[in-house]
């Protein structure tokens, strides 16, 4: 590709903690060009800029006219505006997730996107994990889902609760596995360590049949990532950390009474996660074609977590300990 066709020029706009890694990712692909890292903290663009060999910039306004596609990893309540800003002037945008806080702000973002035929991609990141690409093809008609995310405190993300933080990216996930509409949605949650919940559970039915059930956790002691997906002959189990697949199924032999659990590991090349997602973003920016995780699933996702936090609340919560 880069033999083929310009790179393409691109920033980040927040580089704290996610967004340095960002800039990173951009500033090793030789398809992209960073042109610059903004941040409101000079001295945390100017670090980051002096490490990624770009320019620091305090407002992102000044990079309108410098860049063909950006990365937002700002904190949430800001993605709407940034976003708007940078869609409204044709600026392709990968936006961390969630992508707005209030899925109105999202169905506009998608319009001004659509409008200024502007890409719109969202930090999803475990789309791109080797762990959930290698299910393609394997994958049958999945009946029953097991999500687990447990974190540390992180001391960051608290302006939003464990459902927008860490479950949305198994909230994610499931839809895009699942492919049906959900008819019901239970779930509790407790506020621990901020005024939001820390630690939260859910249980989603779809019309096809599915249940998937989560269990989200920011207060934990260790990490956690994981997923288990049950189908009629057997399940998959998948580490998102490790980016480990393995399918279990029941072998019988002949003349037993009963069965015994046989477990295959699957073959993965693990990769750069967070590499891949940016350098899907950029092929898309450059070839004008849709991204893997778009705007509309970024919504659906915003929406069913929307129903969480909903059924969260009706069901007293979250309480505080």
């Amino acid at each position: 590709m880069a033999g083929t066709m310009k790179r393409v020029k691109t920033a980040v706009i927040g580089v704290g903690h996610l967004g340095r890694f960002h800039a990173q990712k951009y500033a090793i692909l030789p398809e992209a060009e960073l042109v610059g890292v903004a941040d409101a903290s000079f001295e945390r663009a100017a670090a980051v800029a002096a490490e990624t060999g770009t320019k620091a910039f305090t407002s992102y306004r000044d990079l309108f006219s410098l860049v063909d596609a950006v990365s937002v990893a700002t904190p949430t309540d800001s993605h709407f505006s940034i976003g708007m800003d940078f869609l409204s002037r044709g600026v392709d945008v990968l936006m961390e997730k969630p992508v707005t806080s209030a899925a109105k702000e999202a169905r506009l973002l998608i319009e001004e996107a659509d409008k200024h035929k502007a890409i719109l991609q969202v930090g999803h990141i475990e789309r791109f994990n080797p762990a959930i690409t290698a299910l393609e093809g394997r994958l049958k008609d999945p009946v029953y889902i097991e999500c687990a995310r447990e974190s540390v405190f992180p001391n960051r993300s608290s302006d939003v609760d464990v459902i927008l933080d860490l479950m949305i990216h198994d909230i994610d996930v499931v839809l895009s596995l699942v492919k049906s509409e959900i008819t019901e949605v239970q779930a509790a949650g407790v506020a621990v360590l901020t005024d939001r919940a820390d630690v939260a559970s859910a249980r989603l039915c779809f019309r096809n049949g599915c249940v998937a059930v989560f269990a989200a956790n920011r207060a934990a002691k260790d990490r956690v990532r994981k997923i288990a997906i049950y189908q009629k002959d057997g399940y998959f189990s998948a580490d998102y950390a490790s980016q480990l697949l393995a399918f279990s199924r029941v072998a019988r032999s002949a003349g037993a009474s009963f069965g015994a659990l046989v477990r295959a590991d699957i073959p993965i090349e693990k990769k750069d996660t967070l590499l891949e997602e940016i350098r899907s973003f950029v092929k898309c920016s450059a070839q004008r074609s849709v991204p893997v995780v778009s705007g509309a699933d970024a919504l659906r996702a915003l929406e069913a977590a929307g129903r969480i936090q909903e059924a969260m609340a009706f069901h007293h919560g979250p309480e505080r300990l």
